[in-house]
């Protein structure tokens, strides 16, 4: 076949998949982002914020809001960020890997980084509590403008769309999911229209587009400026989605939908609210609701009740997909995973978590009361987040892209002083409510250092009193055990020295199996590990074997199946005939170096409700031994 048959075909298929990825990322990627100006401009304008609502300053704020949306996301997420993609794959675990990767042999600076990476993952706890909240509050408060008699149903029934939101996690988004996409178009051309149609009532509103305006607002309003700052960085929370769901959907569909639906269906839409403003101050009750005519405000609140569920589920699975992330990675204990689904591998639910984020959320909407409110706390958590991944993306420059120093910080610098811009005006609104997210991001990250910290000493002191393995089994085998058919497999974390398992199984039932395997899992700084680099097997002597296996931070751990790929290696495994024997740590802290006494017993009571190994690493219930090993630290 030549080209010119090929050609047309493969060129089909290739915008058809572009396409379909492109109108998936819409509902997973973008649902935050296009939710926003349900409460921007209302937030903006708050009374108590003490900014007049003038021509002057309408026309002004609608010009920060432009031009943050064309910088933090357009110029630094779609442009810049994208492209530091680690073996494709997003994110500020992703960027973390690959910055700490990046810097050679330098461990203090290496510790740094983990820490403000782990900080920054830790704050996106925060924003997956409030932006449910704020997001479907926000929805729903729309009735009010359509009848005040529902003002006292609007808490309890936003309560009722998130609560059975968080019921349906446990049996996937898989089926319903194929709709968000459709669904969101739908939502972003709706926003769009209704914004162009009430461009005309105030055409002076398209001189926004001029950043003279926005600078003007800035100079001429002072503290009230930077105070309007903090609810402006709102229009481009969720920006960082795009950097996050970048192994999902690619970096063409991404773009492709930022740039032919979200950010001309986005500016469209405040362009619609600032000249609605412009030709009635008044409206500012809720001026995203009023771009409606009174007969299309309960569809239009149906609309953005879905959009904002949506949205809320698309933070709720990148909650469970960090914290599957972090537990790979070190940062946080097993928890039990479940699959929502058989045809995807990453549609996962995690019932600590969900249940965890069901109560901070409604706590949020019933502790804060209004979208108004949770504005104020909005914000903080996102605004760090993206000074970190700043911070972040320049060491990627510097020392994997290989940037000279000074076109590193000229690259960073100018995002870093935008970014930095907007956290410290968000700082302002802490005793406000900003307090909450950052509470919330400050009790994950002591979980996380504890845990990393207390898994440290817990290998140092395994390591401190392990038998190295290799000559442990040369004097074993020169006076061997009584051998009984089957494999035996200990899994153990120190590869070099005896598990504590096989020394049980010695002392207490005097046999040792004919094939021994030893196999230790190790995590690799990427997001997956190609099957053929899967497994490393070292023979060693008396038909005992070291198999080493690997999984990147987002691969499925599951050992029958990285057993089986043993087979082209000349060692296999049957498996009614195969035992895997596992040491179950019992912590016990004691008093001397290492973390104080309290925050020991922290992590030992982690480590006693850590979810099982055999479960974890999909080992069949029936096949596994289990022996407790205690170990002081």
């Amino acid at each position: 076949m030549t080209t010119l048959d090929r050609d047309p075909k493969s060129s089909i298929d290739k915008k058809t998949s572009i396409g379909a990825l492109s109108l998936a990322a819409l509902g997973v990627v973008y649902g935050d982002i296009g939710t926003s100006p349900l409460y921007v401009m209302k937030t903006v304008f708050e009374p108590a914020h003490g900014l007049a609502i003038t021509d002057h300053n309408i026309i002004g704020v609608i010009s920060l809001i432009f031009w943050a949306i064309m910088m933090v996301v357009t110029v630094k997420y779609v442009s810049l960020i994208l492209r530091a993609d680690n073996h494709g794959e997003g994110g500020i675990m992703a960027l973390l890997a690959l910055a700490s990767s990046s810097i050679g042999n330098r461990p203090q600076l290496h510790s740094i980084l983990f820490m403000i990476g782990a900080f920054g993952a830790a704050l996106f706890y925060g924003d997956g509590v409030i932006t449910p909240a704020i997001s479907v509050l926000s929805a729903v408060e729309g009735l009010e403008v359509a009848t005040p008699m529902f003002q006292p149903y609007i808490i309890p029934i936003t309560l009722t769309v998130l609560i059975s939101l968080f019921l349906i996690q446990q049996h996937g988004s898989g089926g319903i999911g194929k709709l968000f996409g459709p669904l969101t178009l739908i939502w972003f051309v709706t926003l769009g229209v209704i914004g162009l149609i009430n461009i005309a009532a105030a055409p002076e509103i398209l001189q926004a587009f001029n950043p003279q305006f926005a600078v003007s607002f800035c100079l001429n309003n002072g503290l009230l400026a930077f105070i309007a700052f903090g609810a402006v960085v709102l229009a481009v929370t969720g920006g960082e989605a795009l950097y996050a769901d970048m192994g999902h959907f690619g970096k063409i569909p991404i773009r492709l939908a930022w740039y032919g639906c979200v950010l001309p269906a986005l500016i469209l839409n405040y362009l619609g609210q600032g000249a609605i403003l412009l030709a009635d101050a008044s409206v500012i009750s809720n001026p995203f609701f009023l771009l409606f005519p009174s007969w299309a405000l309960y569809p239009a609140v149906a609309l953005a009740t879905i959009a904002t569920v949506i949205a809320s589920q698309a933070v709720i699975s990148g909650v469970f997909s960090v914290t599957r992330q972090a537990i790979q990675l070190g940062f946080l204990p097993r928890m039990q995973i479940k699959h929502t689904s058989d045809q995807k591998i990453g549609q996962i639910y995690i019932p600590f978590v969900n249940w965890v984020l069901l109560t901070a959320v409604i706590l949020a909407v019933v502790g804060f009361g209004s979208s108004s409110n949770l504005a104020s706390a909005y914000g903080v958590a996102v605004t760090a987040t993206m000074v970190i991944e700043t911070i972040l993306t320049f060491f990627v420059l510097r020392f994997t892209w290989k940037y000279p120093l000074f076109g590193a910080i000229l690259a960073t610098g100018f995002f870093l002083i935008i970014d930095t811009t907007f956290f410290a005006a968000t700082i302002l609104k802490i005793f406000q409510g900003g307090w909450f997210p950052i509470v919330i991001g400050a009790i994950i990250f002591f979980v996380m250092i504890t845990w990393r910290g207390g898994r440290k000493l817990m290998l140092e002191k395994l390591r401190s009193e392990d038998i190295a393995l290799e000559p442990f089994l040369e004097s074993l085998l020169a006076h061997p055990p009584l051998r009984v058919e089957g494999t035996s497999v200990f899994v153990t974390a120190n590869s070099i020295g005896v598990p504590h398992a096989l020394l049980h199984n010695l002392s207490h039932n005097k046999v040792m199996h004919e094939c021994v395997v030893f196999l230790t899992v190790y995590y690799r700084e990427i997001p997956r590990v190609p099957d053929e680099e899967r497994v490393i097997i070292k023979p060693l002597i008396g038909n005992c074997y070291q198999v080493k296996v690997y999984y990147g931070s987002k691969d499925e751990p599951d050992l029958p199946l990285a057993l089986e790929m043993c087979k082209p290696h000349g060692l296999e495994f049957e498996p009614l005939s195969t035992s895997y024997f596992l040491s179950r740590e019992i912590v016990v802290p004691t008093p001397g170096s290492g973390m104080s006494q309290w925050q020991e017993r922290f992590f030992s009571t982690m480590a006693r409700n850590a979810s099982n190994a055999a479960e974890y690493f999909n080992l069949p219930a029936n096949r596994v031994l289990e022996l407790g090993t205690r170990i002081e630290i």
